[in-house]
């Protein structure tokens, strides 16, 4: 049954059109096209967003949005903050690295997106340095870390240090045999640095 514009959500709306932009690519893809996969008129995708360019901005919003959430979770954890840290680093790049290998059309799409629209990447980049700031502030409230650094500042150089295995610009060397070892030596070293010096070697 074809949907209503009773039944049509902002939701609904967002989904068409992530599969819409995987089938056609950006350059291509069109509001019209995406009422189409729903069944109803374009003016009813346009009541829920009013242009073409507030929609590409929505779903690219919901796209980062995955993975801000799936990250979340490590941040109000009641465990080492070490730890904590070591898994909210290791969730990134595989998130980062499973979007752009399972599915590299939609990930080229999204490439594109994001480079249309700063001002959402730079929210996802500011939630994301808040997560890690507040890990890294428990840590510090624990004995964990060192006190040396504002949380703030401390959480930005970690994301600009691991910047390789999250950065879409990196993407290609995701696949590269040795990765995997390279991540682990970089978080270890960054580890060795925010450990308090009672903390342990």
């Amino acid at each position: 049954m074809s949907p209503t514009t009773e039944t049509l959500t902002a939701e609904r709306i967002l989904e068409a059109t992530e599969e819409v932009l995987r089938r056609h690519g950006p350059a291509k893809a069109t509001v019209v096209d995406v009422a189409r996969a729903l069944g109803v008129s374009h003016g009813s995708v346009y009541r829920h967003f009013r242009t073409k360019a507030a929609l590409r901005e929505a779903v690219t919003q919901r796209w980062l949005d995955r993975t801000a959430a799936a990250l979340a979770g490590f941040v109000t954890e009641e465990r080492d903050p070490e730890a904590r840290l070591r898994d909210w680093l290791r969730g990134l790049f595989d998130a980062k690295r499973h979007k752009a290998c399972d599915d590299p059309e939609l990930f080229a799409t999204f490439s594109v997106l994001t480079g249309e629209n700063s001002g959402v990447v730079d929210q996802h980049i500011a939630e994301l340095t808040a997560q890690l700031a507040e890990i890294v502030r428990d840590g510090v409230a624990r004995g964990a870390f060192t006190a040396g650094s504002d949380p703030a500042v401390t959480a930005r150089a970690i994301f600009q240090a691991t910047g390789r295995f999250h950065d879409p610009a990196y993407a290609g060397e995701w696949r590269r045999p040795g990765v995997e070892e390279e991540f682990a030596a970089v978080v270890d070293l960054l580890m060795r640095g925010l450990r308090a010096a009672d903390g342990g070697a």
